[in-house]
């Protein structure tokens, strides 16, 4: 792995750099994203992309490397860690490996790094896509899919699986059975939700967690100015002579979490990558960990009264 960005050690052996840089988008994206970021992250010193079949950037970001390898800004595709997300409609047993296919065709590669299920849910196979009917959400049968996910591994099209937005105890269902173990829980974390419970249960259970919506997914429809507008936090910020979002993404660095972060903005895509070589004082970690919790995207649109969670609760099984 280049560009200078620390890495951590799966429980699979692979490595993961602890920065990645987001491809999702608040709107879905057009197929004709322009893959021109994607390559100048890669110039910049980013070697993680996370994709899935949702956002529908695998097909750009797989252009990207395609030129990004042709003009020599990498040098062989194992210098780079992908990783894409099964979407609900393919949260079924046969579905999982032609799922795996589509997005390697998608991408171009012959394997991804990670792999993940994007939510501890199925629906009616169907299109890919965010705007689905309630009557649509379906139980997934953990044990099927994740034996699919193994199965995706057994045939070296992943290096590593694991999921995406479960809480402990979706992991303890799925680890009760696992012949691999999960080796990343992707899940919302920012300073404004610090997901210390599921943290601490990851690190018992040696899975690694990985942060989406670092910055509180500021200017997304259900985002929340919770961290880039936190009185603390700018504080800190004023003080340290650092963006806001630099120090949310430090502190998330710091708790050994890696950070998906977002931005096609050339300034902002480098600042996002400024977060080495310094850190908190216990007084400020101290000041961060009293900031008010309140969790950004709710999963409202996946709670139904006919499908498997009746409540919020049910979904994140959280007292509420």
């Amino acid at each position: 792995m280049g560009g200078g960005i620390p890495v951590a050690v799966l429980n699979s052996g692979e490595k993961i750099p602890l920065i990645g840089m987001g491809t999702a988008s608040a709107t879905p994206l057009p197929g004709d994203l322009p893959i021109s970021p994607f390559i100048t992250a890669m110039e910049m010193g980013y070697r993680h992309f996370d994709t899935a079949a949702l956002y529908g950037s695998e097909a750009p970001l797989g252009q990207a490397i395609a030129q990004a390898l042709q003009q020599g800004v990498i040098k062989s595709r194992d210098e780079l860690f992908i990783t894409s997300k099964l979407w609900c409609t393919d949260g079924h047993h046969d579905r999982v490996l032609p799922a795996l296919k589509k997005t390697l065709e998608r991408l171009q590669l012959e394997y991804i790094d990670l792999y993940l299920i994007h939510w501890p849910m199925s629906m009616k196979p169907g299109e890919v896509k965010f705007d689905f009917s309630k009557e649509d959400i379906l139980p997934m049968d953990l044990k099927a899919v994740w034996e699919a996910m193994e199965e995706c591994h057994r045939l070296g099209l992943v290096k590593s699986i694991g999921v995406s937005n479960f809480s402990c105890k979706k992991l303890s269902q799925l680890l009760a059975n696992a012949k691999i173990p999960p080796a990343v829980n992707q899940v919302e974390m920012n300073p404004g939700w610090h997901q210390r419970k599921l943290r601490d249960f990851c690190k018992e259970n040696g899975i690694h967690v990985s942060a989406w919506s670092p910055l509180g997914a500021n200017g997304a429809p259900w985002g929340s100015p919770a961290v880039m507008e936190n009185p603390v936090l700018k504080e800190i910020a004023a003080a340290k002579g650092k963006s806001i979002a630099q120090v949310a993404l430090r502190w998330i660095h710091q708790q050994g979490v890696s950070v998906i972060v977002k931005s096609f903005n050339k300034e902002r895509m480098k600042a996002n990558l400024e977060i080495f070589g310094w850190e908190f004082s216990e007084e400020e970690l101290q000041k961060i960990s009293q900031i008010p919790q309140y969790r950004g995207f709710s999963g409202e649109v996946f709670v139904s009264l006919d499908g498997p969670f009746k409540s919020i609760e049910d979904l994140w099984d959280e007292a509420s």
